[in-house]
């Protein structure tokens, strides 16, 4: 794939769910999960690029049992995933559950759409109707959280079947229900950070029934996303229906270390580079992605990475190097809908996926312009 030109996959159903097989360390692939109203049509999609040619090699498989609404896959196996998907319950009443499934071995032909083998039932009714989300570990694929009303829960996945370990719970009157949630991968990965309507809340497994810190307010409208940054330790970012993107200090929550408004809709989706943290991808309802470099928050703000923010980068003839500026490097408009999820790959730093609700999986690069700038 040797220009900058993206590489469009079309669904046959709308999708919604995206994630990059996130233990597949040589290859680029996706998974991408569909969202038909008639749940026995519904498939999940793995999607390889061959580095090489440009061209994309696809698997098709049954997800017969509902419309997936999120999707992730296992940081340690590269054949398991998780679904949070919408099905009907024994009276006919639509009702959200989760599931591990494995990806069969052996491949068939390309046309042949083929079973997954279901590893396990997440059973979350326990803690309330209103799963949002099923989350990885950042490093171990045993170890899930889930998202459900006002609690989330650690499972243990080691056991012969999902054994609840930990629960925390947002106990306050009158307060919104959680809208999702994600694992702080800093601090041997003990914090779970939550969000509900604009409110974003930091909570430790070892004593889950208080926060331990939190944003009140962090957006003026709903917060839709949020991911750390890999690199920095306390850093967080988060985009909602306001339309901005934010970065925070989570060590001095009062306010953002930066804003930025890009979008002229919602921003559904927002994902840091985890090699290169300037980085910083985000999808909108204004049917665009944007590829933004936030070198001011970044571990590499001189283009490499460097042990301390107050040593100046030099060149090898002895020179300062001067520090990036912070600027929008992409837009991309090959999408017609709302783009409700954007990943990283992890295989390639510079190649990105995006996924619009009318199906339409975009594969694009990081400009090789910039790319050789933050190289060089």
């Amino acid at each position: 794939m040797d220009t900058d030109n993206p590489i469009i996959y079309g669904l046959e159903f709308q999708a919604r769910a995206l994630s990059p097989q996130t233990a597949e360390a040589d290859i680029v692939r996706f998974l991408v999960g569909t969202q038909s109203l008639k749940f026995h049509d519904n498939q999940v999609h793995l999607v390889e690029l061959d580095e090489e040619t440009g061209s994309l090699k696809t698997q098709v498989f049954q997800h017969s049992i509902g419309e997936i609404w999120n999707l992730q896959a296992s940081p340690a196996d590269p054949s398991n995933f998780i679904t949070c998907y919408n099905t009907l319950n024994d009276e006919g009443i639509c009702q959200m559950k989760g599931a591990i499934w494995k990806l069969p071995l052996t491949e068939t032909d390309a046309h042949e759409i083929q079973k997954l083998e279901n590893a396990a039932e997440i059973d979350t009714t326990t803690y309330g109707s209103d799963l949002r989300i099923i989350t990885y570990h950042p490093t171990d694929g045993t170890k899930i959280v889930s998202v459900v009303d006002n609690n989330f829960v650690l499972w243990d996945l080691a056991a012969s079947a999902p054994k609840a370990v930990t629960q925390g719970t947002l106990a306050s009157k009158g307060q919104p229900k959680f809208t999702t949630g994600k694992w702080n991968p800093h601090n041997t990965c003990n914090q779970f950070v939550t969000l509900n309507d604009n409110h974003v809340r930091g909570w430790d497994f070892r004593n889950p029934t208080d926060q331990v810190w939190a944003i009140q307010s962090a957006h003026s409208q709903i917060i839709r996303d949020l991911d750390f940054n890999t690199n920095r330790q306390y850093i967080l970012s988060t985009c909602g229906d306001d339309g901005y993107m934010k970065f925070w200090d989570i060590r001095q929550p009062s306010e953002p270390v930066m804003s930025r408004m890009e979008h002229s809709h919602w921003v559904w989706s927002i994902r840091i580079n985890r090699f290169h943290d300037q980085l910083v991808l985000t999808s909108s309802s204004d049917s665009r992605v944007i590829l933004c470099s936030i070198s001011s928050i970044s571990s590499e703000p001189f283009g490499h990475l460097i042990s301390s923010e107050d040593e100046p980068a030099q060149t090898e003839d002895g020179s300062n190097k001067n520090k990036m500026e912070d600027s929008v490097v992409g837009r991309y408009e090959e999408h017609e809908d709302s783009v409700y999820g954007v990943e990283w790959s992890s295989a390639d730093p510079w190649t990105f996926a995006s996924l619009s609700y009318d199906g339409r999986l975009v594969i694009n690069k990081v400009p090789r312009k910039y790319k050789y700038q933050i190289l060089l």
